[in-house]
């Protein structure tokens, strides 16, 4: 099982390939540390150098048990037309935009340090991320007549009442007034 996530690479800034700056040809690639597939490409800037500009949507399945998703720059070598060279990686763990207090569908815009193969920094990439949520079917369909109930169960007796959310500091809050 896996979840749908489109992330839209913006651009990148101070890319450099042997402390020069890159003259251009840069594209990114994107996939999730547990998929086996490919991952997706952008297409090729070749007019941005050291600061491309791609504002291109790819579309990545995560498996649920991923922990990251990897974001890596290349350029093209001018000897082949299918060689490239890592200009830098980074490494985004999907508890950054999965989780939390906003919705899983909320567009997260997001900028990481790139680090190249020597483990240096090697600028920064500025990228969107959303996550596809499926529409959820109607609610007089008969595949769940039930409603998902979220909580802690009060009780170990087949009671069918929850607890949700009282802070534990509560109770001393009322013994201070």
């Amino acid at each position: 099982m896996s979840r749908t996530v489109e992330v839209t690479v913006l651009s990148a800034e101070n890319l450099q390939m042997n402390k020069k700056p890159l003259r251009g040809n840069t594209f990114v690639t994107v996939h999730s540390d547990a998929s086996t597939d490919a991952g997706a490409v952008t297409k090729v800037d070749s007019e941005g150098g050291s600061y491309p500009s791609w504002n291109e949507k790819v579309v990545v399945n995560v498996p649920l048990h991923a922990r990251f998703i990897t974001v890596e720059v290349k350029s093209k070598t001018s000897s082949s037309s299918t060689g490239s060279n890592s200009i830098g990686v980074a490494r985004i763990p999907i508890s950054d935009f999965i989780g939390g207090y906003v919705p899983e569908n909320q567009l997260h815009f997001l900028s990481y340090r790139l680090w190249d193969g020597n483990v240096r920094r090697n600028g920064v990439i500025n990228i969107s991320v959303r996550v596809k949520v499926p529409e959820r079917s109607s609610c007089s369909s008969n595949s769940m007549p039930f409603s998902a109930v979220t909580g802690v169960p009060v009780a170990g007796n087949g009671s069918t009442g929850v607890v949700t959310g009282f802070p534990a500091l509560w109770l001393n809050y009322q013994r201070n007034l």
